[in-house]
């Protein structure tokens, strides 16, 4: 499990191996990671958009921008927390991804919050540094 928080907004990711969607014979692996994000401030913000810069096991990296997450811009008052789960492909067998979330707060500021670097690691494999 990997944890940032900005603002007083805990991200948290937990990234996991999917075998059955993989195919090492074809340079093909797939993870899944489970996302939540909790605000702990006293104030209301609503994620608008993520920007992931992702590594693979050669240094090759990628960045996707985009609207919301999995479709939704999520609005967080004081206590509340959102989860969603979402996944990524590599051409390797390792990697690591992070990012930031721009976010806007209720009286209309745009900011961004971290979202941990996480590793993408492949069960029984030997661990490189990425």
């Amino acid at each position: 499990m990997y944890t940032a928080t900005t603002r007083a907004i805990c991200v948290t990711v937990r990234p996991q191996y999917l075998p059955d969607q993989s195919d090492p014979a074809k340079s093909q692996y797939v993870w899944a990671y489970q996302v939540r994000i909790e605000n702990r401030g006293d104030e209301t913000v609503q994620l608008r958009s993520r920007h992931w810069k992702i590594t693979d096991g050669l240094g090759r990296r990628q960045e996707v921008k985009g609207p919301g997450v999995v479709g939704k811009t999520p609005r967080l008052r004081p206590g509340e927390m959102f989860e969603y789960t979402s996944g990524t492909p590599l051409s390797t067998s390792s990697g690591f991804m992070g990012g930031t979330y721009q976010m806007v707060s209720e009286s209309g500021e745009n900011f961004d919050i971290e979202i941990p670097t996480f590793s993408l690691d492949t069960p029984g494999e030997s661990r490189q540094l990425n």
